[in-house]
């Protein structure tokens, strides 16, 4: 283990990090920085929450402040790409952080913005472009970004941009790329497809893995409540009268159904948002923005709306439904339990999602503890060693008890509501 200031940054980034309070690196950082700062392509593997924006970002402006001169109108020197919006305003907002004071100039390219702006902005040309790959084919396809003296590429999330089907915008964007070039490519999971990207896009890669590609975060306490469909509403509303004031995200399949749940919760006097495709994106960075601050205590999201939430607050995710992809949920449970902090994943499970719990912790290598309801013989994983949990933060134990130590009540009892009146 090494500290931040053996690794020989540039001063104006030995300042940042201690302007920020960050002194000691983390696994993934302290095994991915001294490899890209020797300049070798990186094939980074961790979990989301992890330090992975630092463990790519810090060598990356490194190189860019010790190499002369601006970069040239619709250029960049570098190039980020992450699968949603939300991920590409985190990571600008991160970088910026780092480069508070310095020359370098970060551009951010997302759909559901003026593409004109965007075109003004890229006019005078950039150091590190952070772009999804959609807007950035369209933003190619005008003319207004010449991508030929990019020397370093970040591809963040790549699993998901591979489960977003932007392979084929990764196909056309690659040759437009300078050459030589090192490549990043960071994931939380490691699917056959994702070995394939790897061997096409990057040379001679460092392997970087701090956990098993599927693994949760080690500060998650996960448990499944196996609930009939019908009764999952008051399941969820008893969950959060338990901790009125805790940071919640509560995860929907559909955009129909987020909506749907968001505006039920409201109703029942909940302080509650929601964040899904069918949603502008400034009513998606206003309902992230008020549930960092903490205006927001509940924010139910779709998987691709919350991929970019990196919020260290969140204390509970909920899967009021479960995913239909047995990575997505790893990619769920990690919005909590992050930077150091510990955080508590419950999951609602309806007869019909049976499957789908199975192939999750098939994927994990765990069963899941049971926090309420009897779990059917059907959704016993026989190749997952039972996994120890401890007490539930909001009140349950292992094995489905209560605080008092009751049995848990059968599937599809209606559950306790919470005491609180309905907002005006």
């Amino acid at each position: 283990m090494f500290d931040f200031d053996m690794l020989g940054l540039a001063p104006a980034l030995s300042d940042a990090l201690k302007r920020i309070g960050f002194t000691e690196p983390t696994p993934i950082q302290n095994q991915a920085i001294p490899l890209a700062m020797a300049g070798h392509d990186i094939l980074g593997l961790a979990q989301t929450g992890t330090g992975k924006t630092l463990a790519f970002g810090l060598p990356l402006i490194d190189h860019l402040l010790a190499q002369p001169g601006r970069p040239d109108p619709k250029t960049s020197k570098a190039l980020i790409l992450a699968p949603t919006r939300e991920l590409v305003n985190q990571i600008a907002e991160s970088l910026k952080t780092l480069t508070q004071g310095t020359r370098i100039r970060i551009v951010t390219v997302v759909g559901g913005q003026s593409i004109s702006k965007q075109v003004m902005l890229l006019a005078r040309g950039t150091d590190i472009l952070v772009a999804t790959p959609g807007r950035l084919m369209d933003l190619m396809d005008r003319r207004a970004v010449d991508l030929g003296q990019v020397r370093h590429l970040v591809l963040d999330e790549a699993d998901q941009m591979l489960d977003l089907g932007f392979i084929h915008a990764l196909r056309k964007i690659a040759p437009r790329l300078g050459t030589p070039r090192q490549t990043m490519l960071f994931s939380a999971t490691m699917p056959k497809q994702m070995e394939e990207l790897a061997s096409a896009y990057l040379t001679d890669p460092r392997r970087v893995q701090v956990s098993p590609p599927g693994k949760a975060a080690d500060k998650v306490t996960q448990s499944v409540h196996f609930v009939n469909r019908p009764a999952k509403p008051g399941l969820l509303r008893d969950i959060l009268g338990r901790d009125l004031d805790a940071l919640t995200l509560v995860f929907a399949r559909t955009k129909h159904g987020a909506e749907k749940l968001m505006n039920d919760l409201v109703r029942d006097g909940f302080n509650a948002a929601s964040i899904h495709g069918n949603k502008s994106q400034g009513q998606r960075d206003r309902a992230i923005k008020a549930f960092r601050e903490g205006t927001i205590k509940v924010l139910v999201a779709t998987d691709v709306a919350a991929r970019g939430i990196d919020i260290p607050d969140v204390a509970y995710v909920i899967n009021y439904d479960l995913p239909e992809v047995p990575d997505n949920y790893v990619h769920r449970i990690g919005r909590t339990a992050r930077a150091g902090r510990t955080g508590e994943a419950i999951a609602f499970c309806a007869p019909d999602e049976m499957d789908l719990l199975i192939q999750i912790e098939k994927t994990m290598k765990i069963t899941v503890p049971t926090g309420g309801g009897e779990r059917p013989a059907s959704a016993l994983p026989s190749q997952a060693p039972r996994r120890k949990s401890g007490p539930s933060r909001r009140g349950g134990k292992p094995g489905g008890q209560n605080a008092h130590g009751a049995a848990p009540k059968p599937m599809g009892s209606k559950p306790m509501r919470p005491r609180r009146r309905r907002a005006a």
